[in-house]
């Protein structure tokens, strides 16, 4: 039956079949042969109904069209120019400063494809002409674009709190010190890769003014987060009030709310989540499947009763997880990978939240390794210049940065969870 389910789904893949129809034919297919013929179908329906029937995913659809209004609106624009007139004297100022705007363009909108969508179609072209080599520029760029899935609100948290029921405040809280420290330590590497650029300062009041633009883009990730931490909102709460915020911030700030960008919002929030849920409900009905045949149960138990320790099934695991994220995107790994890795995790006695941040580094690895990294084709997009090979020659430093990150964060689970016993 493993061969069946694994030689299958690895096959469908290959024949272009998209994620989510492969695992639901895999699913179909598994209840036809295994649980009692076509009789099992009348579950199909009961069973996509139940996975999307859950209160935590109401976040979902309103943290993606957040998102994608911001995406429109201009503010990501603002907030580098302000960025850049803060940082740009500094050696490698203007590396600095992209990762700053990164930072803050993930705290508000939750997704890295526009977090690097938006943050490098301004720097790009602005860091390459200010002499910038292009292959640090691509680099910094995809590595930086990473940080949308570790630093609040996140997409992908909230996915993982739907399938383990674990609370998606606390892992939002979870994620802030991890997502600090990993930006801080992608700006020191990138500051000193670039330091012998400089720029001309920018004076008080070019600072002050750019700030005073900016202003809306800062304090939206400060009333979502913030409101969240002192237990003003739920994050379901928080993605409505982040939403009612961006289109205000849009309609009366940047006043380019018309007809045109909404329509192209609304497509594209549609497609996106609508991409994440049938994905979702194809993983649910395989889990479904799997679950009655007992193939995670016998992989648990398989994991658990070896005498070896949980920490060498700890590293298989996170070696497992690098391998999927070089063919399968970040949402697929999620849904298909953790009905079988959350049992394993709790049964050794490893910290689920923890875990977690574990995970969405591992993730953030996915986004640029080769071959379906979506960074990398996002970045590749931006200008048909852009080869695939220049962008992974340049994202490798920072692929390796990760990696050490993880292993500290390994002996040192309390970066993450620190800050949990504050969440209500």
């Amino acid at each position: 039956m493993n061969i069946f389910f694994v030689g299958g789904m690895g096959t469908l893949l290959l024949l272009g079949l998209p994620v989510a129809f492969t695992l639901g034919l895999l699913a179909i297919l598994g209840m036809f042969f295994f649980n009692g013929g076509t009789f099992a179908f009348m579950q199909v329906p009961i069973i996509a109904y139940k996975s999307l029937d859950d209160f935590s995913l109401t976040a979902l659809p309103m943290y993606v069209l957040m998102s994608q209004v911001l995406l429109v609106s201009g503010v990501g624009k603002d907030l580098y120019e302000m960025a850049s007139r803060w940082f740009r004297h500094l050696p490698g100022g203007l590396a600095i400063a992209t990762l700053f705007c990164c930072t803050i363009f993930s705290a508000i909108s939750g997704s890295s494809v526009a977090t690097a969508v938006t943050v490098g179609s301004v720097a790009l072209p602005e860091m390459v002409k200010r002499g910038y080599a292009k292959r640090h520029v691509l680099g910094l760029l995809a590595a930086g674009g990473t940080l949308g899935i570790l630093i609040p609100p996140s997409i992908p948290m909230i996915i993982y709190g739907s399938v383990t029921g674990e609370s998606v405040g606390k892992l939002f809280i979870a994620g802030i010190i991890p997502g600090a420290i990993l930006t801080i330590s992608f700006m020191i590497f990138s500051a000193y890769q670039t330091r012998h650029i400089k720029d001309i300062p920018a004076t008080w009041k070019e600072r002050f003014d750019a700030s005073k633009t900016a202003i809306w883009g800062l304090i939206l990730p400060v009333i979502v987060i913030g409101g969240i931490y002192t237990g003003i909102f739920t994050p379901t709460e928080a993605a409505a009030v982040g939403v009612v915020l961006a289109f205000a911030i849009s309609a009366l700030v940047y006043r380019n709310l018309n007809m045109v960008n909404i329509k192209k919002i609304i497509l594209a929030t549609v497609k996106t989540n609508t991409m994440i849920l049938f994905i979702i409900v194809g993983a649910m009905l395989l889990g479904f499947i799997l679950t009655i045949l007992r193939i995670p149960q016998t992989i648990v138990s398989a994991a658990t009763s070896q005498d070896i320790s949980p920490w060498i099934i700890f590293i298989l695991i996170n070696i497992a997880l690098l391998i999927l994220g070089m063919f399968l995107e970040t949402v697929s790994i999620l849904v298909i990978s953790l009905p079988i890795l959350y049992p394993i995790i709790i049964a050794l006695g490893f910290d689920p939240i923890w875990f977690a941040i574990i995970l969405i580094i591992n993730m953030e690895l996915a986004l640029i390794s080769p071959p379906v990294g979506l960074n990398l084709f996002v970045l590749k997009g931006l200008d048909r210049s852009n080869t695939i090979n220049e962008i992974v020659k340049g994202v490798i430093p920072y692929a390796i940065i990760m990696v050490v990150f993880m292993v500290v964060l390994s002996f040192f689970p309390e970066i993450a969870t620190i800050l949990i016993d504050k969440v209500d």
